[in-house]
């Protein structure tokens, strides 16, 4: 890739061949979409639960809990997968992403959405909300077919799903089209653990053989692609089935399972017990067959699906989410890939959430209520320390000056 900017050579030494250049909060995606996203996590569980809980009345052109799964998912999830995807585009092709004004208007919509969510007719709500996806999706395919990096072309294909999702979600409040609104939330959280199986399959193994030199990590390819499509067609089962179909989508849930189980065990996660930025990763993976494991007990009645959920949303979505906040926010900042003790607070506090709100209940059902306060205070606490922590350096320029 071409600098950006011709090196400056003074007194004081060669100048970084990546001069920075524009405001530093705009100059990657991942700056103020981590941001939005961290801020989302931390705001918006403790008011659900506050509302859940009557102590707090929520006034909302939309269900309070419709408002909490869509925010999580099209707010807080998405946002992430927008500032990685806008991030990680231009590593992989070399070729500019948004930056500037028009990273600042794309953050801007998002923000726009999230107030309106709670000020506006529910109206301008959705049609801010459902804006975003289909434009970023558009930008970076634009970028990647330029580049002709078509290995990468299936997460474009992915946003766009859950672009839909997101429409048919708003369509159903509106009454435009006969389906539950929360059906449409849980194809786009299907969507969401979707795209977390196929990028954990690439970044997890590489992160754990880039920091043990020598180590070779082999998923065979049968059980690698037998991963991806059992958990399509389960997922799918799951979301748009018949009724009658929940033994069929049980057992594909149940092997949905096992694959990621097995595939997990060839990433060796152990070795990384003392490297926190790495056993996040897998600790956080590991829900996504505990998540499998709970919806095949769903579907036979024996535990509600909501414990599914949580465990694909808190543990895994959270996990891998405050996962990659810290070590690509640490890596495009210029700054070691080490987790602080409060960073590894974090890890901890998300793990305790998922740990709280989906085996606690689970375990002692009387316990409710407390399990989903202390699981939102220790949700919000991580998240708090994730923003802490990370804005003064996402609005600073890069500790070694480049631009970025």
């Amino acid at each position: 890739m071409k600098p950006l900017s011709t090196p400056i050579v003074s007194a004081a030494g060669p100048a970084p061949a990546f001069a920075a250049q524009g405001v530093p909060w705009l100059r990657l995606g991942f700056r103020p979409f981590y941001l939005g996203a961290a801020f989302v996590a931390c705001l918006t569980v403790p008011l659900w639960i506050a509302s859940m809980l009557g102590w707090l009345a929520l006034k909302l052109p939309v269900a309070p809990l419709l408002w909490h799964a869509h925010e999580m998912l099209f707010g807080f999830a998405a946002a992430v997968i927008i500032g990685f995807l806008l991030t990680a585009v231009k590593a992989w092709t070399g070729l500019a992403t948004p930056r500037g004004a028009l990273l600042g208007a794309l953050a801007l919509l998002w923000l726009a959405a999230r107030v309106a969510a709670v000020v506006a007719p529910y109206a301008v709500y959705a049609l801010l909300d459902v804006a975003l996806l289909p434009v970023v999706a558009g930008i970076l395919l634009g970028v990647l077919l330029r580049a002709r990096n078509r290995r990468n072309l299936p997460l474009i294909g992915m946003l766009v799903l859950l672009a839909l999702a997101n429409g048919v979600f708003h369509l159903a409040v509106l009454g435009v089209v006969h389906l539950p609104p929360l059906q449409a939330l849980y194809a786009g959280l299907a969507l969401i653990v979707m795209i977390e199986s196929v990028m954990a399959g690439r970044v997890v193994p590489a992160f754990t053989m880039g920091v043990n030199p020598g180590l070779k990590l082999r998923v065979p390819h049968l059980l690698e692609h037998a991963t991806v499509a059992i958990t399509a067609l389960s997922l799918a089962l799951w979301v748009w089935a018949p009724a009658g179909a929940g033994l069929l989508t049980a057992v594909l849930a149940g092997l949905a399972a096992v694959v990621h189980a097995l595939r997990m065990g060839r990433w060796k996660p152990w070795i990384t017990r003392h490297r926190p930025i790495l056993w996040i990763l897998h600790a956080s993976y590991a829900w996504i067959p505990v998540g499998f494991a709970l919806l095949a007990l769903a579907q036979l009645g024996v535990v509600a699906v909501s414990a599914a959920v949580h465990a694909f949303a808190v543990g895994a979505t959270g996990g891998l989410i405050i996962g990659m906040l810290t070590r690509t926010a640490r890596g495009h900042t210029g700054r070691p890939l080490q987790a602080s003790r409060l960073e590894v607070l974090a890890y901890g506090l998300v793990m305790a959430a998922a740990a709280l709100r989906v085996l606690l209940p689970l375990a002692a059902p009387q316990w409710y209520a407390a399990a989903l306060v202390l699981a939102a205070l220790a949700w919000s606490t991580a998240f708090a320390i994730y923003l802490g922590i990370f804005t003064p350096w996402l609005v600073r320029t890069r500790l070694d000056g480049k631009d970025g």
